[in-house]
């Protein structure tokens, strides 16, 4: 059972920075595939915001392109989420989804980042 643990979100002024982390352990018998970042802003649906597959193939979203920047690092099973530019629209708990190899989907539990209006 794959577990996803983000970190790295908080409160950030209008044109702040954060950084978004989230580490996946419990990897065996399967391997990551694609991974990436959703947010859900509260009475909203989630949505899409960025995806790294294994060989590194970058998606975003275009309410995040050129602000956001994602990478991984496949020796820590770790991937990132640079959030630049914020701003108050961006509030929202951002989700970290990650897909196998053995056709499974896992999901962290969240973290909240706030941008203040």
């Amino acid at each position: 059972q794959v577990q996803l643990v983000e970190s790295g979100g908080g409160s950030v002024q209008a044109g702040g920075s954060l950084r978004l982390s989230c580490a996946a352990s419990g990897v065996t018998g399967c391997r990551l595939t694609t991974m990436g970042w959703y947010r859900q802003a509260p009475g909203t649906a989630r949505e899409f915001c960025s995806e790294i597959t294994s060989y590194g193939t970058k998606t975003y979203a275009s309410s995040v392109k050129g602000r956001f920047t994602i990478s991984r690092d496949n020796a820590k099973n770790t991937v990132y989420l640079e959030l630049n530019g914020l701003k108050p629209e961006d509030t929202a708990t951002y989700y970290c989804r990650a897909m196998t190899t053995c056709g499974d989907t896992y999901w962290g539990q969240g973290t909240q980042v706030t941008v203040p209006s």
